[in-house]
C-alpha cells in the first residue's frame, strides 16, 4: 500500500471568521504576498532560495532523535527539497492513519517530492507550494492551527531578511523578530506545534549567539525546551556536495515542556562513526542571568566551565578596559591609504603585520601599511601606545579561534597609529593601556581555556567585538603579573600559558 493521498495545493490561507480586524488583515497581508513580492523565489534555483539538500545519513540521524511514540503522527516538512528528511521520519517512525504537511516552492524540486512521497506507506500526504513564512503567518494569526503538528522535521533555507521585505513585514504581524529565513521557520514551526510536539532541525548555529539572533533565542526559549545538540567539528562536512561553509547544529526542541538536562553529541562529519555524547545541566547551556540569551555548547566536560579560573570573573568596564572593531574600513579611505610609510604617514596594521606572536610592520604583502596623517583621518586613529589585538577572521579548522597580539609603541615613530576594520583592539577611552595588562590580556586570550570557552557559545569563524565583550577576565592587576612573565619569556609554549592562566589565584594588594 502506497501513500493514501497526496494533494497538491497553493495556499491554505482563507478566513476563519467575518469581522473587520480578518478582513483588515488578510488584506494588508495580500498586498504584502502579491505576484512577485514573495513568490519570486519560486523561479529561482536552491542557491538563491538559500536551500541545501539534506544527506541520506544525515537525514536518518536526524530521524533517530525523536522519542518513541505510538500512534498517529501530524508531521510539518517545511522546505521539504527532495522529501529526503520526510522518507527518514516515515521509515523510522511511520503509523498507519499519519499525515505529512511537505512545503516546497521551488518548482523543479516538486516532481521528487511527490515520488518520494508516493513511496510511503499509509500517509496522508500534503504538498504545498505556496511560501511557508505566508501560511505560517496567516494560520497563527487567524488561529487556524488544527490540533498542531506532533513533529517536525526541517532543513529550512538560510538567508538573510531584509528590514524592508514583505517577510520581515509578515514575521512582525505575530511579533516574531528575526534576520534569517532558517530562524524565521523554526519560530514559525514552534508556534505551530502542539503541545508536547518535538522538533528537529539542522539549522546555521549562528543564532546561538550574537544581538540580532538575541529576540528568536527569547521566542525559542520561551516557548520549548532544549533536549539535544549535535555538533560537527567540521565545518564543511554537513553539506560538502554544496560547498556550504556556515558550521551547522542540530537541535531538537520540544513544546512546551520543562527544561531539562541537555545531551550534547559530535562528530567529525556525516558519518557519524566517531560519535560522542554527554548531557549537561540547562544553567551550563544558557548561563544564569544572561540578558543576552547566549546559548553555550560545550563539546567536553573537562572543558565547560571558564570557571578554573579564580579570577575570571570581571568584565572588561570593571577593570578599566573597552574593546572596539577596528575603525579603518580600507575601501571607504582608499585615496589615503599607501603602500609604503613616508612622510606625512602613520601606520596602518592588519592581520598580516601579525604571525606567531610577533608584529611584522612595515610588510611586504597586498595590503598597505600606512595611511596619511591628515584632518580627514584623524578621527580614525588612535595615539601610539601599547594595545592588545585580536583578529577578527580565522578558518573553523585552525589550532585557535581567538588569536591575541600585543602593539608595541616603540615599533613605530609616529604619534598615531591606525588600525583595519579585521581587527579588535582592547583600549582605554581609545588611548593605550598599561604594558603589562596589554602582555598579560593577550596571555590570557590565547590560553587554551579561553579558546575553549569562546567556542562553546560562538559557531562562526568571525571573533566579534561583542563576543569579547562576553568574556570574563582576570583583574587588572592579575593581568599585570601574567604580562610580567610572560616578558621573561620568548615566545613560550602553549603549555606553559596554559599552566601559568590556570595558577592564577588571588590578586596581589
Amino acid at each position: 500500500m502506497r501513500a493514501d493521498k497526496i494533494d497538491i495545493v497553493g495556499s491554505l490561507c482563507r478566513p476563519l471568521a467575518d469581522g473587520a480586524e480578518v478582513a483588515s488583515f488578510l488584506a494588508e497581508s495580500r498586498a504584502l504576498t502579491r505576484p512577485g513580492a514573495l513568490v519570486k523565489s519560486a523561479q529561482l534555483r536552491k542557491a538563491e532560495l538559500g536551500q541545501f539538500m539534506t544527506p541520506p545519513r544525515l537525514a536518518e540521524f536526524m530521524a533517530s532523535l525523536f522519542s518513541e511514540r505510538r500512534g498517529p503522527f501530524r508531521l510539518l516538512d517545511a522546505g521539504a527539497g527532495s522529501g529526503s528528511l520526510t522518507a527518514a521520519f516515515v521509515d523510522r517512525w511511520g503509523s498507519e492513519g499519519s499525515s505529512v504537511s511537505a512545503y516546497e516552492v521551488d518548482p523543479a524540486m516538486l516532481p521528487r517530492l511527490r515520488a518520494t512521497i508516493k513511496g510511503l506507506d499509509g500517509i496522508n500526504a500534503r504538498i504545498i507550494s505556496n511560501d511557508f513564512i505566508q501560511d505560517a503567518v496567516y494560520r497563527i494569526a487567524l488561529g487556524d492551527k488544527g490540533q498542531g503538528f506532533t513533529h517536525a522535521i526541517l532543513n529550512p533555507p538560510y538567508k538573510k531578511i531584509s528590514s524592508g521585505s514583505a517577510h520581515r513585514a509578515l514575521l512582525g504581524k505575530i511579533g516574531l523578530e528575526t534576520v534569517n529565513l532558517y530562524t524565521a521557520f523554526v519560530g514559525l514551526a514552534i508556534e505551530l506545534m502542539a503541545p508536547g510536539g518535538e522538533i528537529v532541525a539542522i539549522i546555521p548555529r549562528s543564532f546561538c549567539n550574537g544581538p540580532y539572533y538575541k529576540p528568536f533565542r527569547e521566542w525559542m526559549l520561551s516557548r520549548t525546551s532544549i533536549e539535544h545538540i549535535h555538533l560537527f567539528h567540521s565545518r564543511t562536512e554537513a553539506f560538502s556536495d554544496d560547498e556550504v561553509l556556515q558550521e551547522n547544529v542540530i537541535i531538537k526542541l520540544v513544546r512546551a515542556r520543562a527544561q531539562g538536562r541537555v545531551t550534547i553529541s559530535t562528530t567529525r562529519d556525516t558519518s557519524l562513526t566517531d560519535l560522542r555524547s554527554h548531557e549537561y545541566e540547562f544553567p551550563e547551556i544558557l548561563q544564569e542571568g544572561d540578558a543576552q540569551k547566549f546559548i553555550h555548547v560545550p563539546t567536553d566536560p573537562l572543558h565547560s566551565d571558564i570557571g578554573g579560573i579564580p579570577l575570571a570573573a570581571r568584565t572588561l568596564s570593571e577593570i578599566g578596559l573597552e574593546v572596539s572593531t577596528g575603525p579603518v574600513v580600507d575601501f571607504r579611505l582608499r585615496d589615503f591609504l599607501v603602500d609604503a610609510p613616508e612622510n606625512g604617514t602613520v601606520p596602518l596594521l592588519y592581520p598580516t603585520h601579525f604571525a606567531e606572536g610577533a608584529l611584522e610592520w612595515p610588510r611586504q604583502s597586498k595590503k598597505p601599511n600606512a595611511i596619511r596623517d591628515l584632518p580627514e583621518t584623524r578621527k580614525w586613529l588612535y595615539p601610539n601606545g601599547f594595545y592588545t589585538v585580536v583578529r577578527r577572521f580565522s578558518s573553523k579548522e585552525e589550532r585557535r579561534r581567538v588569536v591575541a597580539n600585543v602593539v608595541d609603541p616603540s615599533a613605530f615613530s609616529s604619534n598615531s597609529i591606525g588600525f583595519e576594520n579585521h581587527l579588535n583592539v582592547f583600549h582605554s577611552g581609545k588611548k593605550g593601556i598599561d604594558r603589562n595588562v596589554a602582555h598579560g590580556l593577550s596571555v590570557f586570550l590565547n590560553s587554551t581555556v579561553v579558546d575553549d570557552y569562546f567556542r562553546r557559545f560562538s559557531g562562526h569563524t568571525q571573533v566579534n567585538a561583542t563576543d569579547l565583550r562576553m568574556l570574563r577576565y582576570p583583574d587588572a592587576k592579575a593581568l599585570a603579573r601574567l604580562g610580567a612573565w610572560v616578558q621573561q619569556h620568548t615566545r613560550p609554549a602553549q603549555d606553559m600559558i596554559d599552566e601559568q592562566v590556570r595558577t592564577l589565584n588571588g590578586t596581589s594588594p
